[in-house]
């Protein structure tokens, strides 16, 4: 049985604030709902993401600002970094953790700047919405093999597929000084490049 995570619920003490702030991040409004005077949901949705968060009055019996450590995929941690300080969110500095792995809660073993020469699950940043909910992002850019079916490979925004046609270029680049020679096959090279990045397969030679 699939079991596909759909709605994170997020504690906030002012539903207008945080809507603001979240739709100012560029976050999609799916929703705001207020069938009754004590009782309203508010839905949206991070550009690329399946799932969704949801904030409002009387949906949670949590703390304003106890969520934390949730977590956003992105490819390119330093963009998301521009973008979010573009936008008023005051994000941290690109951080890793020392040991190479996810990182330390406490901010033990933290180091600053992405992981080295940017390594796939390495680096991270993190900022806070008004209420102090914590979120973290971290930059995927390759998926460890059996992440991702080969088969059901997906973008999810015009950005994420550009992002990865970017990647697949200048793999291919270095690809054609290898052989000596222009490819004439370059889109199944990046159509393979692009999937085994994804799923976490063995990318082509």
């Amino acid at each position: 049985m699939d079991m596909k995570l759909e709605v994170v619920v997020v504690p906030v003490s002012d539903v207008d604030q945080a809507k603001d702030f979240y739709t100012g991040l560029g976050w999609r409004l799916d929703a705001d709902l207020a069938p009754d005077g004590d009782f309203r949901v508010v839905q949206v949705t991070p550009p690329g993401s399946p799932a969704s968060v949801i904030f409002g009055s009387a949906v949670t019996d949590q703390a304003p600002g106890s969520a934390q450590g949730l977590q956003l995929v992105v490819d390119d941690i330093d963009a998301s970094h521009d973008e979010l300080m573009r936008r008023g969110a005051d994000p941290s500095d690109v951080f890793h953790d020392a040991g190479g792995v996810f990182h330390h809660a406490d901010g033990d073993a933290r180091v600053p700047g992405p992981a080295p020469q940017h390594g796939s699950y390495g680096s991270f940043l993190s900022f806070s919405d008004p209420d102090g909910n914590g979120w973290l992002l971290q930059e995927i850019t390759s998926r460890l093999p059996g992440r991702v079916d080969p088969a059901t490979t997906s973008f999810a925004s015009a950005e994420d597929l550009a992002g990865a046609m970017r990647r697949a270029a200048a793999a291919h680049g270095e690809h054609e000084a290898r052989i000596g020679a222009e490819d004439p096959d370059w889109p199944d090279w990046y159509a393979r490049y692009m999937v085994s990045e994804q799923a976490g397969t063995e990318a082509p030679t």
